[in-house]
């Protein structure tokens, strides 16, 4: 297999919008396209493809990881076309390789279906933005959409340390520098440490994924910078736990303080096929901190946020079950796919039969002549 072969296979992934691709030995070249997996019509990849393909987009640096460690993570950019995520891995004695697309072009607010309420946040001069949810529900998009925003409409420093760098960010009315951990920083936590010197005004922490990462960012939004950061975590409440469980016990209450003050808010979705058209969309649980639910944080009362965020309609806050709910209505998702997603699926699945319907997928398969592309 040339280099070539890998650029074909590339080249599809950017033509047919496919969100990864996958690569292992004994197996086509198979593309994750709306969700689903799809064989490519060309070899099945034996030892030696893979050791070519990985060699063909491998730089020496990241071979030298994949030798000692078994994995190796990288970004690099594909003509002026995409960007890809790579990992590569071995398995079972052979090499593996996931590329990840980051599309070149970056969406707005209305494409991605960001609650409006966002442009008003991100206009703040302090507080954390948490922005959750499992990987691969768009979470690097939904960021790097409201960056652009804050790039192309304020003046501002921006710093992004990530791992790797996805999208690019060019200087608009604001600086934007991208800071890569294991190239251009070695940790996170780091990072983050020497911003605080760097004169900034926004600061994108790419995972939130220790203690010291988390403390840091926290005191970062405490000092009159607006923090971006992300967590594994679905739902608002569960997010604030997640954050104050990482830390001692005797450190809780403490901690408890300080989120109800820095937080501003908490964006947490999840990523879904749709049955409408061809393509995904996202739903989201939306919380903004208003004095009511920093006294519930500082309190421990996080079990009362979710009752909280339904009385706070008027501030843009929504449940992610409700969104869910409304997609489905609305004929976007199916019923399985809905419940599948969601925080409660008990009373979703009620909540379908009420109307008299099953959850399966047989009813809810269009014909494919049914399917229609979206433009």
């Amino acid at each position: 297999m040339s280099t070539m072969q890998i650029d074909r296979l590339l080249d599809t992934v950017i033509k047919l919008g496919a969100s990864d691709l996958h690569l292992t030995v004994g197996r086509k070249p198979t593309l994750r396209l709306h969700g689903g997996l799809k064989n490519l019509d060309t070899k099945v990849l034996d030892s030696d493809d893979m050791v070519t393909l990985m060699k063909a987009i491998t730089a020496e640096r990241s071979q030298q990881e994949l030798q000692e460690v078994g994995t190796c993570d990288f970004g690099f950019a594909y003509g002026t076309e995409a960007r890809f995520r790579v990992s590569v891995f071995r398995q079972r004695g052979d090499l593996a390789i996931v590329c990840r697309l980051i599309p070149n072009r970056l969406l707005t607010f209305e494409q991605i279906g960001l609650p409006e309420m966002c442009k008003e946040l991100i206009r703040r001069p302090r507080g954390l933005f948490l922005v959750t949810g499992p990987t691969g529900s768009g979470k690097t998009t939904s960021l790097a959409t409201m960056l652009d925003y804050i790039n192309t409409n304020f003046e501002r420093h921006l710093i992004t340390m990530e791992d790797p760098i996805e999208y690019y960010h060019y200087h608009k009315k604001s600086i934007v520098n991208q800071r890569e951990v294991g190239t251009d920083v070695p940790d996170f936590a780091e990072a983050l440490r020497r911003a605080l010197r760097q004169d900034p005004d926004c600061i994108l922490v790419g995972e939130m994924r220790d203690l010291e990462t988390i403390e840091a960012a926290i005191r970062a939004a405490e000092t009159g910078h607006l923090v971006f950061g992300t967590l594994h975590t679905t739902g608002a409440a569960k997010t604030i736990d997640r954050v104050v469980d990482a830390f001692p016990v005797t450190q809780q209450n403490q901690i408890r303080v300080q989120l109800s003050t820095a937080l501003i808010c908490v964006l947490s979705q999840v990523l879904l096929t749709r049955v409408d058209v061809k393509g995904m969309v996202a739903a989201y649980e939306f919380l903004v901190v208003t004095p009511a639910i920093a006294n519930l944080i500082r309190d421990n009362k996080s079990f009362r946020i979710d009752s909280a965020i339904q009385t706070g309609k008027k501030f843009g806050m929504q449940l992610l079950d409700e969104h869910l709910w409304s997609l489905y209505t609305r004929g976007m998702i199916a019923a399985e796919e809905m419940v599948d997603k969601a925080k409660n699926p008990a009373s979703l699945t009620d909540r379908v039969h009420k109307l008299g319907r099953q959850i399966g997928r047989s009813e809810w398969d269009l014909p494919e002549e049914g399917v229609t592309e979206e433009a």
